[in-house]
């Protein structure tokens, strides 16, 4: 997790922002804003064409937050056959949904964007990340 903890460090300080919307242009991937049913947002890259794809429907927290979770799968893991992220995947064990999201949660938590006021209350809240989750796998290790 430590070079997870480093590259996120890294592109904030690259780009003075931890804006997960403003990066993912930085970096040449893709947005797409669609109707997705129950799915939050997927990663996907063809022909080289890396692009994250997020539902529309969801609240604005939501949004940034898999935002920054398939921002954590398009620099970690580009050619990964990645599952959809639903509601259900921030308890997955498998190792690529735990560092995409233990680098959304590490961008999330980044002083600058909230400038330091961003509560593990108001991360639950607004953008459900499932207090547990955030508790059991990322807190200590940050």
């Amino acid at each position: 997790m430590e070079l997870i903890r480093k590259k996120a460090d890294q592109l904030i300080n690259k780009y003075d922002t931890n804006c997960p919307f403003k990066i993912a242009k930085n970096l040449g991937i893709e947005l797409d804003f669609e109707n997705l049913g129950s799915i939050y947002g997927y990663y996907s890259k063809s022909f080289q064409i890396k692009m994250i794809h997020i539902n529309e429907n969801l609240s604005e927290g939501k949004k940034i937050f898999t935002c920054y979770h398939e921002l954590g799968h398009a620099i970690f893991h580009p050619d990964a056959k990645t599952p959809f992220l639903k509601k259900n995947t921030l308890f997955s064990t498998e190792k690529i949904e735990v560092e995409a999201n233990f680098f959304a949660v590490r961008m999330l938590f980044a002083k600058d964007f909230f400038n330091g006021q961003l509560s593990l209350n108001d991360a639950v809240e607004e953008f459900g990340i499932p207090e547990k989750f955030i508790l059991q796998h990322l807190i200590k290790k940050f």
